[in-house]
C-alpha cells in the first residue's frame, strides 16, 4: 500500500491550513490517563517505538521512495481528487519523493523504562522547513501502531509484579519461575498477525513463555534479537485427546508420556471429566509419572478458573457428594493428595517436581490475584500454577486504555517559535496538553517528570533520545536489554 494512505483523511489538507511561513511542527505521543486500565497499571512501560518507526520507515522506503514518482504521487492525486471532490495538488508529495527520505527526528524514552502518566514517551518534529506538514501527517499511523505494544507491555508488567509479590511471599527460592508463570495464548483471539507481533512482543518484555510464534519473528526483525526470544513445551489439544477416545483416556496419557519421555509435557485434561483425571487416571499412572524424567502438567481450560484451580466454596452445611468433593478441593490440592511434595522454608506446599498445572482461559489480573490469594490461604505456594494469558487480557483494550494521544505543542512560523497547547473548557482536564518544547528528566525525588516550555538546549539534554533521524536509525536496543531494564525498574 502507498504509505501516504496511512493517515486520517482530514490530514490530507492540513499542509494548506497551517499559518503561512510555518517551517516546523513539534509533537509528542503521551499516555494521558490509566482510568480505564487494569488494576496495577500505575506506570506505563515505554515499549514499541523502535518497532513502529521501523515499520513506518520500511513502508515509505519500499512503497513510496523506491517506486516511480509518477506512479505513487499520481495514485494519490487520482484518489484524493475523487475523495475530496476537487483537483488535489500533490506537489508536496512530489517534493517529498524528490527528497528521498523522511525528514523527521524521532526521540523516545528508552524502551523498558517505567513512565508515569502524562509523561511523553515519544517526540517527533520535521528537520526540513519545507516539510512541516509531515510531523502530524504521521500522527495517525504512529498512534495506530504504537498504542497496542505499549499497552500489552504495561499489562504484562502488572502481571509480573503481581506474580513476583506472591512468589516472594510463598516461594522465595523460585524467582526464576515468574519468567514462565504467564504464558501468552492470545494469538487466536487477536485481530491480525501484526497485532500478534506487537502485543506478543509486549508480553515478552516481562515473560519468556509464549505460543505466539510470530512474536519471535518480530523480535528478530525489529529488535535485532539473535538469541533466545520465547519458549514453550510439548502440549496437547482436545482433538488429540478425543482421537484417543474417552474410553482409553489413560492410554492416551500413557502414549503421550512414551512419546515424550523427558521434559515438560502439558496434557489437556478436561475434554470429558477433569475430576476423574485428577482422582483416578493420575493415580493409575502415578508410578509412571514419578519415574519420568520431567513434569506432567495437568491443563483444564473450562469453568471458573479460580474455583477449578483452588476449589469451589460451597455454602456452609452442604453435604458434598460425588464430584463435589473434588470440586471443593480444586486441581492443586487434588494433585497434592496424589503426589504430595515438599514444604518450603516459608511453610508453603510445593508440588512434587513431576507434576504441575496450567490454566489458560479467561484469565485477568484480578483473577490471577484471587488464585494466588486462595492458594496461599490453603497453604500452597503461588508457584504451583502457570496461567495462560490470552486475548481476554490483550485484546479487550483500546487506545483509550491509557488515553494515548499525539499532540503538537510547538511550531515555528516565519522564524519565530510559538508554544501551543490545547485545554478544552468542556473537558475534565485529561485532554489538556503540554505546552512548547518538552524535556523529560528525573526531579529532585528521582521521579521521571515532564518539564514543558523549555528551550532547545534543555530539550536536547533530557531522557528523550534520538532513535531516528532523516531516514537513519540511532541508539537501537534489543529485547534482551529491554527485559533487563524492566527487571531493574
Amino acid at each position: 500500500m502507498n504509505p501516504l494512505f496511512l493517515t486520517d483523511g482530514y490530514k490530507t489538507g492540513h499542509h494548506q491550513q497551517y499559518p503561512k511561513g510555518t517551517t516546523l511542527v513539534y509533537s509528542n505521543f503521551t499516555p494521558r490517563s490509566n482510568k480505564y486500565a487494569p488494576k496495577g497499571c500505575d506506570q506505563l512501560v515505554s515499549f514499541g517505538q523502535q518497532m513502529v518507526i521501523k515499520q513506518i520507515h520500511e513502508a515509505f522506503d519500499k512503497d513510496f521512495f523506491s517506486k516511480p514518482k509518477d506512479e505513487v504521487c499520481g495514485e494519490m492525486k487520482r484518489e484524493l481528487s475523487m475523495y475530496l471532490n476537487t483537483d488535489y495538488d500533490v506537489s508536496h508529495f512530489e517534493a517529498l519523493h524528490d527528497l528521498g527520505y523522511l525528514p523527521i527526528i524521532v526521540k523516545t524514552i528508552e524502551e523498558g523504562t517505567l513512565v508515569p502518566m502524562r509523561v511523553p514517551v515519544l517526540t517527533i518534529y520535521n528537520t526540513h522547513p519545507g516539510f512541516y506538514w509531515i510531523t502530524n501527517y504521521l500522527e495517525t499511523v504512529i498512534s495506530n501502531l504504537l498504542w497496542k505494544p505499549m499497552t500489552s507491555a504495561t499489562i504484562a508488567h502488572a502481571y509480573r509484579k503481581l506474580f513476583t509479590s506472591w512468589q516472594e511471599k510463598t516461594d522465595a527460592e523460585k524467582g526464576w519461575f515468574v519468567d514462565w508463570q504467564a504464558h501468552d495464548f492470545s494469538m487466536r483471539g487477536l485481530d491480525s498477525i501484526d497485532a500478534t507481533i506487537s502485543s506478543g512482543l509486549g508480553h515478552l518484555t516481562s515473560f519468556s513463555g509464549s505460543d505466539s510464534l510470530p512474536a519471535i519473528f518480530g523480535a528478530r526483525k525489529f529488535y535485532n534479537e539473535e538469541g533466545f526470544v520465547a519458549g514453550s513445551v510439548n502440549a496437547t489439544e482436545h482433538s488429540v485427546m478425543c482421537a484417543g477416545s474417552k474410553e482409553d483416556e489413560v492410554g492416551t496419557f500413557r502414549n503421550l508420556m512414551e512419546t515424550y519421555p523427558t521434559g515438560i509435557l502439558s496434557i489437556v485434561s478436561d475434554t470429558w471429566d477433569l475430576w476423574k483425571v485428577c482422582t483416578e487416571h493420575i493415580v493409575t499412572l502415578k508410578e509412571e509419572i514419578l519415574a519420568r524424567d520431567g513434569k506432567v502438567v495437568i491443563r483444564p481450560d473450562s469453568g471458573d478458573p479460580v474455583d477449578i484451580i483452588c476449589g469451589k466454596v460451597f455454602p456452609l452445611g452442604t453435604t458434598l457428594l460425588g464430584s463435589q468433593i473434588s470440586e471443593s478441593k480444586g486441581v492443586i490440592e487434588l494433585l497434592w493428595d496424589v503426589f504430595g511434595g515438599t514444604i518450603n522454608e516459608q511453610g508453603y506446599k510445593v508440588l512434587d517436581s513431576h507434576i504441575g498445572a496450567i490454566y489458560g482461559d479467561s484469565i485477568t489480573i484480578e483473577r490471577a490475584n484471587e488464585i494466588c490469594t486462595r492458594l496461599e490461604a490453603k497453604g500452597f505456594a503461588s508457584t504451583n500454577i502457570v496461567l495462560g494469558v490470552g486475548s481476554f487480557t490483550y485484546q479487550f483494550n483500546t487506545r483509550d486504555t491509557f488515553g494515548f494521544a499525539m499532540k503538537a505543542t510547538y511550531v515555528e512560523v516565519n522564524g519565530e517559535g510559538r508554544e501551543i497547547f490545547k485545554d478544552p473548557i468542556t473537558d475534565d482536564g485529561i485532554k489538556k496538553s503540554a505546552k512548547g518544547l518538552l524535556r523529560v528528566a528525573k526531579n529532585e525525588d528521582g521521579e521521571i517528570t515532564l518539564f514543558d516550555q523549555v528551550n532547545w538546549y534543555d530539550e536536547s539534554k533530557g531522557m528523550l533520545k534520538t532513535i531516528y533521524l532523516n531516514g537513519q536509525f540511532e541508539n537501537q536496543t534489543t529485547l534482551t536489554e529491554i527485559r533487563e531494564r524492566l527487571k531493574l525498574a
